[in-house]
C-alpha cells in the first residue's frame, strides 16, 4: 500500500504495472486500471442526440473494486501520474481516471512512454503534461459514432432477421469486402491460355553444363498469345524444327531493398504468412512482449516498443544501435553509409515509432529461454525485420537473352544473388506470388547456335482474385483507410464470431447470413458500408485529434441523414427467416439431422428440436491420412493454448498424436509415415517422421492453402 511519501503511477494492465514497479523501486507504487473504468452503459444508448450528443458515462460493472482501490491509493499518494497507453484510447482512459480521482486534467498529471524500459519510464516521469483533450475528443467522437450505428441498426437486425446480430461502422465494411470478393469469384469466367517453354543446355562460369529454360515471347514479330491446344502444339512443333541463335544477351544488376520495420498492420500480415497467427493471436502475443518479460538477472523488460502504430519512423538512437550491431555482427559491408529512411502511408497518423526491439543486445537467441514458443517466434520476426531495415540491399546479377530463329523469339531470364545484404537476416513473406528461384547464370554468347532439347506446352486458365486471408483483409482495410491499427484484429474477430464470415484453411468466406446482412445494409444504409465514406470519417477523426474540428460537429453532420435511413429501413424491411444449415450428422438422441450453429468459440452442431432435445457437440474434422499406429481415422484437434494438432479418433485406446499433419503417402526410403510442413518459399515439404531417416521432398502448395 502506498504511503504519503510515495507517488502513484496508474497504468492499464497488471503485467505492465509489475514491470514498471520494478523499474521505479521505492518511492513509487504502480496500480493497474485494467483498461477503461468508465464507459457508456450497455443497457442504454448513452448518447443523447437531442442534447448535442451529450455522453452518459458510468462506472463499468465489475470495476468498482478496482476503482475503490485506486482511489484509496491516490488519496494517500503525494502525487498521481496517469500512464495509460500513448494513443487516443489511452488518453481517454486517463481523462476518465482524472475525473474519477478529482484530478485537474489541465495540470501535468499525464505521462507517456512508447517503450517499457527503465530509461523511457523515468524520462516520462520528468516530463509530465496535461491531458490532451483533442485526443480525448477524437476518441469520444469515434465512440459516439460506433454506439449510434451499433445500437440503432442492431435492434433492427434482431427484429427483421435474427436475434443476436450486430452492425458496426467498421465491421460492416469489412464484411462487405469479403462478400464482394466472393461475388467477384462467382462471376469470374476463366480464359484459357498456354505457356510454351523450351529447355537448353549451357555452360556456367565454372564450365559445367546446366539446364536452362526459355519461354516463347513472339511469333513472326507479334506477341505470342496462345489460347488453345491446337495453336500451342503448332508452336511447339515449329520450335522443334527451327534452328536458333542467341540474338542478344543483356546482363545487369538488380537491387532488392529491405522493407521498413513493422507497423501494426504489416506485423499482423507477416505473422499470418510466416507463423500462421490470426490477427487476434498476433496482438495477444505482441502485447505480452510490450508489457514486459522477466529475463532473469536482467530483470523484467518490455522487449518491443508500442504495438499500435501506423508509422515506419524510428528514433535516431534506435537506428544507431542497429547500425552498430550490424557492423559488429555482419561487417561494414552490410551497413549502408547513411541510415535507411522509409516513407509512411499518406494517411498515417505517425504518432508513434514503428514496432521495434527496445534493446538490440536482447537478441532472439539470448532471450529464448525466457519466452514461450509463440513469444520467441514473434519476437524473432520483429527483431530481424528491424535489423534488416537498416542493412544494405541484396544485389542480384541478372541476364536476359533473346534466342531467335525463323520468326520465333524465345527468351531466357535468370538472376543470381551476388550479395545477400539484408537477406542475410530476413526475407519477406508473400501472399500468393512466388519469387523466381535464384540460380547460377549460364554463359551465353551472341551469335552462338542454340538447340532446344525439350519443348513443353502447358495449359493454364486465368484465375479469379484470391479470397481474403486475415492478412490480406488487414492490408486492404489499411490501404482504403478503414479503421486504425487498434481496430483491425477486433474487427476480424467480430465478423467471424457473429457468423458473417467463416475461416477455412486461412481463407475468409462470407456466410449466407453475412451476404444477407450486407445486402440489407447496402440497400438501406449505403453510406455506412461505403468504403470512401468510412475512410473520410477516419480522416475527420484525425482532424479532431489535430484540434482542427470540434468533435460534436462530426456527429451533427452524420446523425440527421443517418436517422432518415433508420426511418426508411424500419418501414420497408420485411421480416426475413434465416434457416439453419442442415448437416449430414443425425442426432443420436432423437434422430433429427443436426444443424450448424454459431457460438462463442465458432461453429458447432446442435439438434434442431431444441429445447425438447438439447443435444449439441463440436464439429469434428478428419484428415485423409490414417493413424500410423492403428489405422483408424485421424482428427484435427486444438490444444488448450489454441495450437492445432492431430490425434487418433480411438483415443485413449490409441495415443498417437502429432503437431505436424500426417499425409497418406509413406516414406519411400524407410516406410515410416510422413508429415506436412510449410517450406521457406511457399511450397509444402513432406518430411519423414522417422528421426533416423528424415527423408523430405517438396511439392507445390494447393491454391486454397496459399496465404
Amino acid at each position: 500500500m502506498a504511503t504519503t511519501a510515495q507517488k502513484l503511477v496508474i497504468v492499464e494492465s497488471p503485467a505492465k504495472a509489475k514491470t514498471i514497479e520494478k523499474f521505479l523501486g521505492k518511492g513509487y507504487h504502480v496500480e493497474a486500471s485494467q483498461g477503461h473504468v468508465r464507459d457508456l452503459p450497455k443497457s442504454q444508448l448513452g448518447v443523447d442526440a437531442d442534447h448535442d450528443f451529450q455522453m452518459k458515462y458510468i462506472t463499468i460493472r465489475g470495476r468498482g473494486n478496482i476503482l475503490a482501490k485506486i482511489k484509496k491509493e491516490a488519496k494517500n499518494a503525494s502525487r498521481v501520474y496517469l500512464a495509460t497507453d500513448p494513443d487516443r484510447e489511452g488518453e481517454a482512459i486517463s481523462w476518465h481516471l482524472a475525473h474519477t480521482l478529482n484530478l485537474d486534467p489541465t495540470k501535468p498529471c499525464r505521462i507517456e512512454f512508447h517503450e517499457i524500459t527503465k530509461k523511457a519510464v523515468k524520462d516520462a516521469l520528468e516530463h509530465p503534461r496535461p491531458i490532451d483533450m483533442a485526443r480525448v475528443d477524437a476518441q469520444q467522437a469515434r465512440r459516439a459514432l460506433d454506439r449510434l450505428v451499433g445500437y440503432k441498426i442492431s435492434p433492427l437486425l434482431w427484429a427483421k432477421v435474427k436475434k443476436g446480430l450486430s452492425a458496426g461502422r467498421v465491421q460492416s465494411v469489412a464484411t462487405r469486402l469479403v462478400v464482394e470478393r466472393e461475388q467477384e469469384i462467382e462471376a469470374f469466367i476463366p480464359e484459357e491460355y498456354w505457356d510454351v517453354t523450351a529447355r537448353f543446355m549451357a555452360p556456367n562460369a565454372k564450365g559445367k553444363k546446366m539446364i536452362c529454360e526459355a519461354r516463347l515471347v513472339s511469333l513472326d514479330g507479334e506477341k505470342a498469345q496462345i489460347g488453345n491446344e491446337k495453336d500451342a502444339l503448332a508452336a511447339k512443333e515449329r520450335i522443334l524444327k527451327t534452328a536458333f541463335k542467341v540474338q542478344s544477351v543483356k546482363t545487369g544488376e538488380k537491387l532488392r531493398r529491405a522493407q521498413p520495420p513493422f507497423t501494426t498492420s504489416s506485423l499482423q500480415q507477416e505473422a499470418s504468412r510466416k507463423l500462421n497467427f490470426s490477427t487476434a493471436k498476433t496482438m495477444q502475443v505482441v502485447q505480452q512482449l510490450y508489457e514486459g518479460i522477466d529475463l532473469g538477472k536482467a530483470g523484467t523488460v518490455g522487449l518491443v516498443t508500442y504495438i499500435r502504430t501506423d508509422s515506419v519512423r524510428v528514433s535516431t538512437e534506435a537506428v544507431e544501435a542497429a547500425r552498430g550491431f550490424i557492423r559488429a555482427q555482419y561487417g561494414e559491408e552490410y551497413c549502408p553509409e547513411a541510415p535507411n529512411q522509409y516513407k509512411g502511408r499518406k494517411n498515417a497518423q505517425d504518432a508513434h515509432e514503428a514496432i521495434r526491439p527496445t534493446y538490440m543486445e536482447h537478441t532472439p537467441d539470448s532471450v529464448k529461454p525466457f519466452l514461450s514458443r509463440e513469444q520467441h517466434n514473434l519476437y524473432r520476426l520483429i527483431y530481424t525485420r528491424f535489423l534488416a531495415s537498416q542493412m544494405k540491399p541484396a544485389v542480384f546479377q541478372t541476364m536476359t537473352a533473346d534466342i531467335m530463329g525463323d520468326g520465333v523469339d524465345m527468351r531466357y531470364y535468370g538472376e543470381h544473388m551476388v550479395f545477400s545484404g539484408y537477406r542475410a537476416v530476413y526475407v519477406e513473406g508473400t501472399d500468393d506470388e512466388q519469387e523466381p528461384p535464384e540460380s547460377v547464370l549460364p554463359v551465353l554468347k551472341e551469335g552462338s547456335d542454340m538447340a532446344f532439347s525439350e519443348v513443353d506446352a502447358v495449359q493454364h486458365f486465368t484465375q479469379p482474385p484470391a479470397r481474403y486471408t486475415e492478412a490480406s483483409l488487414v492490408k486492404t482495410l489499411e490501404e482504403k483507410g478503414i479503421g486504425r491499427p487498434s481496430t483491425y484484429a477486433p474487427t476480424i474477430t467480430t465478423i467471424i464470431s457473429r457468423g458473417y464470415v467463416s475461416r477455412e484453411k486461412k481463407r475468409l468466406y462470407p456466410t449466407e447470413l453475412g451476404r444477407m446482412v450486407t445486402s440489407m445494409m447496402m440497400e438501406y444504409f449505403g453510406p455506412v458500408v461505403d468504403t470512401q465514406f468510412t475512410a473520410s470519417l477516419e480522416d475527420k477523426l484525425d482532424t479532431v485529434e489535430e484540434g482542427k474540428t470540434e468533435w460534436r460537429q462530426i456527429l451533427r453532420d452524420f446523425y440527421p441523414p443517418f436517422e432518415k435511413m433508420l426511418c426508411v429501413a424500419e418501414d420497408q424491411i420485411e421480416k426475413v427467416e434465416v434457416k439453419d444449415e442442415v448437416s449430414n450428422v443425425p442426432c443420436e438422441k432423437c434422430g433429427a439431422m443436426m444443424v450448424y450453429k454459431m457460438g462463442r468459440f465458432g461453429k458447432f452442431l446442435a439438434c434442431p428440436n431444441f429445447p425438447a432435445c438439447r443435444n449439441a457437440k463440436p464439429i469434428v474434422h478428419y484428415i485423409d491420412a490414417p493413424c500410423p499406429k492403428c489405422g483408424a481415422r485421424l482428427m484435427e484437434k486444438t490444444s488448450k493454448k489454441n495450437r492445432r494438432f492431430y490425434g487418433c479418433e480411438k483415443y485413449p485406446d490409441c495415443d498417437f498424436v502429432s503437431w505436424e499433419k500426417p499425409i497418406v503417402d509413406r516414406c519411400p526410403k524407410c516406410g515410416s509415415y510422413m508429415v506436412e510442413k510449410p517450406g521457406k518459399r511457399g511450397e509444402v515439404v513432406h518430411l519423414c517422421a522417422n528421426e533416423t531417416c528424415r527423408y523430405k521432398t517438396s511439392v507445390p502448395r494447393p491454391e486454397e492453402d496459399e496465404d
